[in-house]
């Protein structure tokens, strides 16, 4: 049997960070679905469906600093490759919300608007919720680095 060495505090905190940069913009995703508007029909199964896979592959993280009986690169891999993705979503979201590359986009969630969908206003409630996830694909990557650092 191999051991491998402890994980760096800093990536256990790191760990623990994802969930918590996950769950604001969760959590305001299923607070919607109080609203008169929005019922447990698709567009509150997708809304709660995103929010439980946002949460659950956030939660994995800490899988890259607890003992976990798979090697490595099964670990890690995923890791990784999650961790550009996000961090590709979010260079592309900066790059539209300063460039505009795209000003309309289809509407998901809420009731449709007549020609563009509205950009929430800087501060709001949905900024604030959704900027930690900004955070989610640089943390993941420094965590994977770590685990694969300690192989």
């Amino acid at each position: 049997m191999t051991t491998i060495d402890p994980p760096a505090r800093w990536a256990v905190a790191a760990a623990w960070a994802v969930p918590l940069c996950v769950l604001p913009s969760a959590v305001w995703r299923v607070s919607l679905l109080a609203e008169d508007d929005i019922r447990m029909d698709a567009e509150g199964w997708y809304l709660v469906t995103l929010s439980v896979v946002s949460v659950g592959l956030a939660v994995l993280t800490l899988a890259l600093v607890y003992p976990v009986p798979v090697p490595a690169r099964v670990a890690v891999v995923p890791a990784v490759t999650g961790g550009l993705l996000l961090v590709a979503i979010s260079v592309y979201v900066g790059l539209n919300a300063v460039f505009g590359f795209v000003e309309t986009g289809p509407v998901l969630i809420g009731p449709e608007e007549s020609d563009a969908v509205r950009r929430p206003e800087p501060g709001g409630p949905v900024a604030v919720a959704y900027l930690p996830l900004l955070l989610w694909g640089p943390l993941v990557l420094a965590v994977a680095r770590d685990r694969w650092r300690r192989r």
